[in-house]
């Protein structure tokens, strides 16, 4: 209980205060009362510790913004005590199969069989005593297992939550085995209890006036639509077009976001259902259900949770009066600090936002169409890592390797290479191919979550968008309103002793005749490229994690760029999703006058850590308000452009919501010693030696390429013609399974 205690009273991502002037105008809201949409927190703060645990409610409430609801799901004992979990079947989130081994038995619940182990078989005293709560959804956090009681409704309600909600799913079930949810809620004379929502119509008209008198809302819970509701044989379909009748002993409803905004079978977002319009002509609330920062949903969202919310309450159409998550922080950001924004706002503070490839979350890296993305989305500045085509044209692309962003799998095959100075493994390169033949390419959009967890980025566009030469780049970047061009430069000294391509000397004669009148900066991994360049900001790029930047360092960085790229895990270590402190990288390099980018930041919540509730957004206040870093380089600009543009990312205004950072360290310290990761050694400090880099050669006087894509002379492929013939049939076999994945 001392760690649970310590947890609160250090990890407050969002914060609850009074004001004394409201921050900003009441805005409009299109819900039935007019009233800002509730968040209700199915199992308190679920998403991160098990459901309704203490850690779980407690989080909610003090993460979330004021009025919040905590939902209780009842499940009852065989003595008839009440206790919160979703599922009637106990295994699934607690630990009490392996107490009683041979406790599981079947039942059948609503018409159908199910096995398991069931609160009824067992006393309140058994199940307090004994059976902790688990993680019951397999990309949370598992550390907590084992450590935290199940929670009772009285439990819950004494801690006197804001609003209270108690979903009551199986009175049916229940009564059948002689256990009363009604008589239980009176025996506490409904104390307490906002909200009881269900799913069976007879259990809400059985207390009716017992909820009257106490002031309680009642919600008919809308399940599966063509699941029968079990006290009318009816399915929930048909109840559906007779709204107006359940307005007779409930004042709201439950419906699953999808029947709100459909999805079509590629999850892609449909136009929206009338439900919500019909409810709010029969007078009915609507509450959303099933939301969840952790679970795969509509690619229109771009992986972005708080995306998701808006849709719901800022279209222009309607909006829903609640929402029930399992990460309740997100909902209420999304409700007080990013609904009804106008996209023309101005940032606040400094921190650029700098893209990865352009918008490369939502299209190929570096086309057109992920340049064109990144300026709609506001963007401050945008990239272009160059590359070389054998015939010395300077193109947009993240990597040499045309294998991850492009179709040169299936075309190109026989042309791979291995070049260990660019790379360990097997490629097909930019410079062993002309600008015609890689034009002959389409583009492909990388996801880097696809291969374990199938989280594909925007499938129907994977293949959209043009290359573009850098300097149609600069000729885009000259005509939008972004600040600013980032070109990243790559292999300079490899291309230039190896291949006779001068890629310093392109980007140079790109810069001159574009004439571009905006700000201009160099990133490159070697201090000598930078040297190359005057009048520029110079960017060092550090390849690998450091957790400390010594003064000698910050000396020899200063003599060769102005500011430093850095990987997130720099700033903030990670161990298993985790973050475990947190460096003064970023303080030294301040010290030292040198400006601090991040990279790389992504929505996927495989992404985010735990600490920042798998919610990008928290993820970029961490390491903008919590770390003063002065520039994000993300694949989703529009996330960070539309934090940086509410009033909730400015902590020196006086608000009744903000989104702070996450404090590094403190959530895993509430796990047990032995739950918690093994501890590793720190991240090394930067070294002077590693900035320093050897002169760049010149660039080799080889033969002209002939334009026909063959080897030039006196050069060979890497192998021999067997093994070049062997090479050939394994990149075929991947490139199947790459095919087949995507």
């Amino acid at each position: 209980m001392l760690r649970i205690f310590i947890l609160f009273s250090l990890l407050i991502h969002s914060c609850v205060a009074a004001p004394k002037t409201p921050a900003a105008p009441a805005k409009k809201w299109l819900t039935l009362n007019g009233k800002e949409p509730a968040v209700v927190a199915r199992g308190g703060l679920s998403g991160l510790f098990p459901e309704s645990s203490a850690p779980a409610n407690d989080l909610a409430v003090s993460s979330s913004s004021p009025g919040l609801t905590v939902m209780c799901n009842l499940q009852m004992t065989k003595d008839g005590a009440g206790i919160c979990l979703s599922d009637i079947r106990l295994d699934n989130a607690t630990t009490i199969s392996t107490l009683f081994p041979k406790g599981q038995k079947t039942y059948k619940v609503n018409g159908q069989n199910l096995k398991g182990w069931f609160a009824l078989d067992y006393l309140a005293d058994t199940i307090f005593s004994n059976v902790s709560l688990v993680q019951n959804i397999y990309t949370r956090p598992s550390i907590f297992d084992g450590q935290m009681p199940i929670a009772a409704v009285e439990e819950v309600l004494d801690t006197k939550p804001p609003k209270f909600w108690l979903s009551v799913q199986y009175d049916a079930f229940y009564m059948e085995h002689k256990l009363s949810a009604a008589e239980y809620l009176r025996s506490f004379r409904f104390r307490g209890i906002n909200v009881i929502s269900s799913p069976e119509i007879d259990f809400l008209k059985s207390i009716g006036k017992d909820a009257r008198r106490a002031k309680t809302k009642l919600i008919f819970e809308f399940k599966d639509l063509e699941a029968m509701e079990p006290t009318t044989n009816k399915k929930y379909s048909e109840i559906l077009l007779n709204l107006a009748a359940i307005k007779a002993f409930a004042t709201g409803v439950i419906i699953p976001k999808d029947y709100i905004w459909p999805l079509d079978t590629a999850m892609y977002l449909k136009p929206a259902s009338t439900i919500v319009a019909d409810a709010h002509k029969a007078g009915l609330e609507v509450y959303a259900s099933g939301f969840a920062n952790d679970f795969q949903t509509s690619y229109n969202y771009s992986y972005d949770p708080s995306a998701e919310y808006l849709q719901f309450i800022d279209n222009g159409q309607f909006s829903v009066d609640g929402f029930i998550t399992d990460f309740p922080p997100t909902a209420s950001q999304a409700i007080t600090c990013f609904a009804h924004q106008k996209k023309n706002l101005p940032k606040i503070g400094n921190t650029l936002v700098i893209t990865h490839n352009g918008a490369s979350g939502d299209y190929p890296g570096c086309t057109d169409l992920a340049y064109r993305k990144a300026v709609d989305d506001g963007a401050d500045v945008i990239d272009c890592s160059v590359q070389m085509s054998k015939d010395g044209i300077a193109f947009c692309l993240d990597s040499a390797d045309l294998i991850p962003t492009t179709t040169a799998m299936t075309t190109l095959i026989t042309r791979a290479s291995t070049v260990p100075e660019i790379q360990p493994k097997n490629g097909i390169f930019s410079f062993d191919l002309t600008w015609a033949e890689i034009q002959s390419l389409k583009p492909q959009i990388q996801s880097p979550f696809l291969t374990v967890e199938k989280l594909q980025r925007n499938p129907v566009n994977k293949n959209a968008g043009k290359f573009m030469t850098l300097a149609d780049f600069l000729k885009f970047s000259k005509a939008t309103a972004v600040t600013g061009v980032l070109i990243n430069i790559q292999n300079a000294a490899y291309l230039a002793s190896k291949k006779g391509l001068g890629i310093v000397d392109a980007v140079k004669s790109a810069l001159t005749s574009s004439k571009l009148d905006k700000k201009v900066m160099i990133q490159s991994d070697d201090s000598s490229v930078l040297d190359s360049f005057k009048d520029v900001t110079r960017v060092l790029r550090i390849e690998k994690e450091i957790g400390d930047a010594p003064k000698p360092t910050i000396e020899e960085i200063k003599k060769h760029a102005d500011a430093v790229n850095i990987w997130r895990s720099s700033i903030v270590p990670i161990s298993q999703s985790f973050a475990i402190g947190k460096t003064k990288v970023v303080e030294e390099m301040h010290k030292g006058n040198i400006s601090v980018y991040i990279s790389v930041l992504r929505n996927e919540f495989l992404s985010v850590t735990f600490d920042s509730f798998s919610d990008p957004t928290v993820e970029l206040a961490t390491f903008i308000a919590g770390n003063g870093v002065d520039g994000v380089i993300t694949e989703f600009p529009a996330t960070a452009t539309r934090y940086l543009r509410s009033p909730c990312s400015d902590l020196n205004i006086e608000q009744p919501f903000a989104i702070l950072p996450a404090e590094a360290g403190s959530l895993i310290s509430v796990a047990s010693k032995e739950a918690q990761p093994p501890a590793s050694a720190p991240n090394p400090p930067l070294d002077a030696k590693d900035v320093i880099d050897p002169p760049l050669p010149p660039v080799a006087n080889l033969a002209s390429n002939n334009g026909s894509g063959g080897a030039q002379p006196g050069s060979r492929r890497s192998g021999t013609i067997a093994t070049t013939a062997n090479l050939s049939l394994a990149m075929l076999a991947l490139g199947l399974v790459l095919c087949a994945a995507a």
